[in-house]
């Protein structure tokens, strides 16, 4: 069974080394170009706390959430955008605060979410666990493009194991947005965890493989880093295609990054 008190923890400490990196910065930083064309330090945490406040209209108004999805939907390849860009206009300190209101709100409209009940999301619907889990590897991914517009080089911990296994859990939803068919069988991916340890997924004696650093894995699934700058394995031919798409997050196909873009 899923700890979701375990996985709240992990949320608010992702949150907690995120502002770690914000929190301190002159407000004139926080306009800080990152690797996502368009967005600065503002719009990445400005997407988060929008994120986090739709995802609190989830858990506690599903009519209204279904009002917000259904005015979103003439406008489905920029309404993300628009959110950002709007909460980037905040002033950081009042961005902040907003940003913490929210992912404190939301772990409490998430544990009072009646035990068995689905959510509707922007995707398939989702548990609580699951709703959290989404919000990790989001924190987890919009806080690696922070750290790269400002030169920052994270320490990986043991969170990555809900950002990996979103990626592996995700497999199939990545070939339905670009469109293609999953294999029908499973694969197997053996991931090194921070402290040395392994993290595995799928059959034992699969014939496509996948294995390597967790970290790279998160940084391919979640798109911050490009295929050929990881230190990734595959066997077969099926499993070296699903990396070339692999996408752990809701929504279109991202741009991802370019190789070499970090070298």
């Amino acid at each position: 069974m899923v700890d979701l008190d375990a996985l709240l923890g992990d949320f608010a400490a992702e949150c907690a080394d995120l502002e770690l990196l914000v929190a301190p910065l002159a407000p004139a930083d926080w306009s800080t170009p990152t690797p996502a064309a368009g967005w600065d330090i503002s719009h990445q945490i400005g997407h988060l706390a929008w994120t986090d406040e739709v995802a609190i209209l989830a858990a506690t108004d599903g009519s209204g959430f279904a009002h917000m999805l259904a005015e979103a939907a003439p406008k489905a390849l920029t309404f993300v955008d628009e959110a950002a860009e709007a909460a980037a206009a905040t002033p950081p300190p009042e961005l902040l605060e907003r940003w913490r209101r929210g992912r404190t709100a939301l772990a409490a409209a998430l544990r009072a979410v009646p035990t068995g009940t689905k959510l509707a999301w922007f995707g398939p619907p989702m548990s609580a666990a699951s709703m959290i889990s989404a919000r990790i590897m989001e924190t987890w991914a919009h806080g690696q493009d922070v750290a790269d517009a400002l030169g920052v080089t994270r320490t990986p911990t043991a969170r990555l194991r809900t950002v990996a296994h979103l990626g592996v859990r995700t497999r199939n939803f990545a070939y339905s947005v670009h469109g293609k068919t999953a294999p029908a069988e499973e694969f197997r991916v053996e991931l090194t965890a921070p402290d040395g340890t392994l993290w595995a997924w799928g059959p034992a004696d699969a014939a496509q493989r996948v294995s390597g650093p967790a970290l790279d894995f998160c940084l391919l699934a979640t798109q911050r880093r490009h295929r050929d700058d990881l230190a990734l394995e595959t066997i077969g031919a099926d499993a070296a295609d699903w990396l070339a798409i692999a996408q752990a997050f809701a929504g279109n196909t991202g741009e991802g990054r370019t190789a070499g873009q970090f070298a």
